[in-house]
This record gives structure tokens, sequence and C-alpha cells, in this order.
């Protein structure tokens, strides 16, 4: 047990939130093109003082399609690794390998809520919007950095899910009340998992031991650096469907404006939040001191 969890704890807690897709999606609960998909504070779409507010709220719903591809992508590059840690050794908690194929579990059906989701904006919106990938190839480079590595990252991104529901988006009245549906039931689950992500972390830098976790910070880092170099491309997409969607051809000013803005946007949406997340932090603060204070010396450039 680590800060008062355990796994037989977390496994009861995701029994009783469980939810299913269908009772968050389907043709009776339309997406609301209307309001905006994102808070400000993801989108930052104000920040382009040549947009009119109608181009600000497609611009907007643009980058709510690519924050769900973006947990889409993700959830399908965590699963396998979760997969990978199920078996549990001779000695170790008994209720183990159930929390973590419960988590497996629901990992999976967040994959099939996003990719509902991405269906019924595809649906609805204007232009089909582009968005990076292949999924596989990307989570199979994120896999290919040590274990540690890659559980430091499942749980920062954990941790970042959190934030942005409590933080950003539980408050936000003006959003599509089918958006904040799925990011307060994906929240519920996440929450447990996060727990869990952490007690595996625990485990695997116990073995490690100092040298290899400030390894895995550093392995963490290069992760960030891949996937920073993604976000840049993601934001030359979201400028391309931005055009076809509004039928506007922005200056060369205005487009590089716009790729610097949203690809910063998009660096603390997936990246920064969780370098500043509290609860992220603290737990690689028990473990490494040093190695919190690394990842703190390095976030001011994803805010």
């Amino acid at each position: 047990m680590i800060q008062g969890h355990s796994y037989e704890r977390l496994l009861e807690i995701s029994k009783r939130v469980n939810w299913r897709v269908e009772d968050i999606i389907g043709p009776d609960k339309p997406m609301d093109f209307s309001k905006p998909f994102l808070p400000e504070t993801f989108a930052r779409t104000g920040e382009l003082d040549f947009l009119s507010p109608a181009e600000r709220l497609k611009l907007n719903q643009i980058r709510g399609f690519g924050y769900l591809a973006m947990f889409e992508l993700v959830e399908r590059c965590i699963l396998p690794a979760i997969e990978e840690h199920v078996p549990s050794r001779p000695g170790q908690d008994p209720h183990r390998t159930a929390a973590l194929q419960n988590f497996a579990h629901e990992e999976a059906k967040h994959i099939e809520l996003f990719v509902r989701f991405r269906k019924a904006f595809t649906d609805g919106f204007d232009v089909a919007c582009g968005v990076i990938g292949p999924a596989e190839d990307i989570g199979a480079a994120i896999r290919g950095h040590g274990k540690l590595g890659v559980a430091l990252f499942v749980l920062a991104i954990e941790w970042a899910t959190q934030q942005h529901w409590l933080e950003s988006v539980q408050d936000d009245e003006g959003l599509d009340p089918q958006i904040k549906s799925l990011l307060r039931h994906h929240w519920m689950e996440e929450s447990q998992h996060a727990k869990l992500d952490a007690l595996v972390f625990y485990e695997l830098a116990e073995k490690a031991g100092p040298d290899g976790v400030m390894q895995a910070v550093e392995e963490f880092l290069r992760i960030g650096a891949f996937i920073d170099g993604g976000l840049a491309q993601q934001a030359e997409l979201d400028l391309d469907a931005f055009e076809r969607a509004t039928g506007r051809r922005l200056t060369g000013g205005q487009r590089a404006q716009f790729i610097a803005s949203q690809h910063q946007a998009q660096r603390w949406t997936f990246l920064g939040s969780a370098l500043v997340n509290q609860g992220f932090l603290k737990a690689l603060g028990e473990i490494s001191p040093a190695g919190r204070a690394r990842l703190e010396e390095v976030a001011p450039a994803f805010c």
C-alpha cells in the first residue's frame, strides 16, 4: 500500500464507478456545434486577434477534435504498456493482477469512447480534420523506451487528465455538454488509474534504484520531445483544417503566428499541464527529489 491506496481498494472503487459508452454517446446525445469544445486555457484562440468570433469557434472545435484524437492515441499507447504489467510474481499483492486487468479493460473502453466521439464530430463538422499518426507507430516509438521511463510518462498523462477536468473543464458552463460528459466520465475512471499507475511506478522504481530513476526521467524527457515534434505537426494540420472550414487563406505572418501560438497551446495541454501537476511531481519527488527538480527545470518551456 502506498499513500493510503491499495490494489484491492482501487479495484473496489473502479467497479462502483464503472460506466458504459452507450450511456454517454449515441443518436439521442448529439454534439452542439454552436458551442466550443475546449476551454480557452487549452485552445488559446483569443491570442489570434486577426480571427473573428465565428472563426475562433471553428478553431476551438478543430482543437477539440484533435484533443480527442490525441487521447485516443495515448490510450492506444498506454494499453499495451499496462497489459505488460498485469502478470504478478509470487508474493505480490493478491489483488494486483485483477486490478490491472480491470485497468486495461477500462483503457480499451476509453479508446472506443474517443473513437465514437471522433466519428460524431466528423459527421457533424464542415471538413475532415487531419491528425498525426499512425497511432501504432507513435505508440511503438514511445514504448521503445525503458519500462520505467514509459511508466513515468503514463503517470504524467493520467495526472494531467485529472487537472484538465478539475481546473479547466468542470466549471466551464459554456462548453458543449456532450464533451463535458465525455471528459467527466473519463476523469472518473482515470482518477483511479493515476493511483494504479503510481503503484506500478513505485514497484519499478524500487527495483531500478536512484540511478535508474534518473535515467527514466531522461527517457521521459525524450518521450516528451518526440511528442512535442508531433504537436508541431498537429498545429500545421489544424491550420489546414481551419482554412478549409472557414474558406479563408491566412497571410504569411498570420500563418506563422497561428502555428507558433497553437503549437504552444498544445504543448501546454499535453505536456506542460503534466509537468506542473503537483500530484505527479509529488509522486516522483517521493522517489527522486533530483528527478522532480529536473522536470521543474524544463517545465516553463511547455507552459
